[in-house]
């Protein structure tokens, strides 16, 4: 098994729905939003970790709501 550490971002991915692309100048509401954890490093040690490595992670992430839900999303993936 092979030792990873990924340094990278770690981000919540905010993704709202709408029916159709705003034109300039539109506002359209929205349907709905998702969270998705992600950030190109945090992905990466996410992959990296099921494909069979052992992985620790090194990123920052705020003091913000989303905080404690990213680093879990990480651990429950396998990533330190």
């Amino acid at each position: 098994m092979r030792d990873i550490l990924v340094v990278g971002s770690i981000n919540m991915d905010i993704v709202n729905r709408v029916r159709a692309h705003p034109r300039p100048g539109e506002t359209v509401h929205g349907e709905g939003t998702a969270y998705f954890p992600g950030g190109k490093g945090a992905n990466q040690a996410v992959a990296s970790a099921r494909a069979g490595a052992r992985v620790k992670m090194l990123g920052a992430v705020g003091s913000d709501p989303f905080a404690d839900d990213l680093l879990a999303s990480l651990q429950a993936s396998g990533v330190s």
